[in-house]
């Protein structure tokens, strides 16, 4: 009994050794985070000052374009300088704690979503990239179940509920992306909403005689979409990286519906899958449409689904022709600057 007691109370004593290290070591790390705090607020207000000085400067700047060659020189030189500070100031900000914007401050409310550290961000972003891979997959099959082996309108809210969840999930973690530096905008991040609620409006359409017959032009159409979102997810992340590891992309760039870049080599090969679903889209908004003039269609759905087919061709039709005329006229310009 008495041995026992004592290697108790050797066990007691090395455990409190070690529980006065960790108030210690907890206590240094509550003062550093009061330090980092102090900085991040320190940093935010100084870029925030000196924002507003570079636009007064630039203003001065504009009004002294015109004077001899020596000071016209001078003057270019700093307003390159000047055209370079937004850039910087992005990527400080990237690392500093700011405000959610509408959507994150409506989902989530004021909670802070900034990563802090470089490894915390790409431990994001690629888990957000496997995410939609994922999704992209089960999706692929769950529409495959749907078209080819089963006919139950259970089955087919279940595969629309998981169309809503993931892109509302999408927006979400997108979002958080783009407070932590991401360069996602323009259509790619409405485009998300568009599908979003088209999925919804799906999910609620009655079954009948109206929802049976787009059923399988709509199932077939997600099927290939699925297909071409996973030829673009293996697609985008071979480019990515390769143009990472040339330094040409930031490492904060993500694989999203769509291109970001004008200098891929092969993108000819994804082009007629995308005008093809593209074209596909439009023909599901014609055909809803010729649906909604029937004199017993009476759901609301028809028509509301035929408008957001609509909006999503002309967003993805016009932005895939701006990147392709971008590329091609990125291409002639080269053989001239040799």
């Amino acid at each position: 009994m008495r041995e026992g007691l004592t290697a108790a109370l050797e066990e007691w004593k090395c455990l409190e050794d070690e529980y006065q290290q960790l108030q210690e070591t907890h206590r240094m790390y509550l003062q550093k985070l009061d330090e980092i705090t102090k900085l991040q607020n320190s940093c935010s207000s100084s870029i925030s000052s000196h924002r507003k000085r570079l636009q007064e400067v630039s203003l001065l700047v504009n009004k002294c374009s015109t004077g001899p060659a020596e000071d016209a020189k001078t003057v270019d030189e700093i307003k390159e300088k000047i055209k370079t500070r937004p850039n910087a100031f992005f990527e400080m900000e990237s690392y500093l704690p700011k405000k959610n914007g509408l959507y994150l401050s409506l989902v989530l409310g004021n909670v802070n979503v900034t990563l802090l550290s470089k490894q915390s961000k790409f431990a994001y972003k690629d888990e957000y990239e496997k995410f939609k891979l994922c999704l992209t997959v089960l999706l692929l099959l769950f529409s495959f179940i749907c078209y080819f082996f089963v006919s139950y309108r259970f089955l087919d809210a279940i595969l629309n509920f998981l169309l809503v969840w993931y892109y509302c999930t999408l927006t979400i973690r997108e979002s958080v992306l783009i407070t932590n530096g991401s360069r996602i905008k323009g259509w790619w991040v409405f485009h998300h909403y568009v599908s979003a609620f088209l999925s919804g409006v799906m999910l609620t359409w009655p079954d009948g005689i109206l929802y049976k017959t787009f059923r399988n032009q709509f199932l077939a159409y997600s099927l290939y979409q699925s297909f071409v979102q996973c030829l673009q997810c293996y697609y985008q992340s071979g480019c990515l990286y390769r143009l990472r590891a040339l330094g040409e992309r930031h490492n904060m760039d993500l694989t999203v519906e769509g291109f970001q870049s004008w200098m891929w080599k092969g993108l000819t090969f994804l082009l007629p899958f995308l005008f093809f679903g593209h074209f596909w889209q439009l023909f599901n908004s014609l055909s809803l449409f010729r649906m909604a003039q029937l004199p017993d269609c009476k759901e609301w759905q028809v028509l509301m689904c035929g408008l957001c087919f609509l909006i999503l061709f002309m967003g993805n039709f016009l932005t895939t022709v701006a990147v392709v005329r971008q590329k091609v006229k990125s291409r002639n310009q080269k053989p001239k600057s040799l």
